[in-house]
């Protein structure tokens, strides 16, 4: 007797999930040094750094998603302004036969997380160029951004309210 897999014919490969990255970009990107030349000069002691992160999705066909990561990344000594710098650093994604209870998690935690590491490198790139040195972001846990904005979600539709903004974390970090 021959040897039957369970349930019937093996899985056919085309109808696997997959995810693809098609490619990365920069949609915006920009940097202020309102002090300059000065602020690069002045000593004093550290600056306090406000960075907010937030992730947008964008469907584009029937298979893709452009995934955006808007970093928002503000220094301060005092109440001077040493630098502000916004970038808004994307990817596209091709991604097939993705149960639809399982598109969510992916476009809001795993392709963020993919495309992370090049928007943080982005970032300290042009901080180090405009004079300061380089800003060095912590990983990001968007597993936890994700899990915090459900629960955003679901007490606004509680109060019937609709959220705002979708995916943003803030955090205040001393140098």
């Amino acid at each position: 007797m021959a040897d039957e897999t369970q349930g019937g014919a093996a899985p056919n490969p085309a109808n696997l999930p997959s995810m693809n990255m098609v490619g990365q970009y920069i949609r915006d990107l920009s940097f202020e040094n309102p002090g300059a030349p000065g602020s690069i000069m002045a000593g004093g002691g550290n600056p306090a750094f406000n960075v907010s992160i937030s992730v947008g999705v964008k469907k584009q066909a029937d298979d893709v998603y452009a995934v955006e990561l808007t970093l928002n990344a503000k220094a301060n000594r005092e109440d001077v302004v040493l630098f502000n710098v916004e970038l808004v650093y994307g990817g596209v994604f091709r991604l097939k036969n993705v149960p639809e209870n399982q598109l969510s998690q992916l476009l809001m935690i795993e392709c963020p997380r993919l495309i992370f590491p090049f928007a943080r490198q982005v970032l300290a790139s042009t901080t180090q160029q405009g004079g300061f040195p380089p800003l060095m972001m912590e990983p990001v846990d968007f597993s936890a951004i994700y899990r915090q904005n459900l629960a955003k979600l679901a007490a606004a539709q509680q109060q019937g309210t609709s959220p705002l903004t979708a995916n943003a974390a803030e955090t205040d970090k001393p140098n």
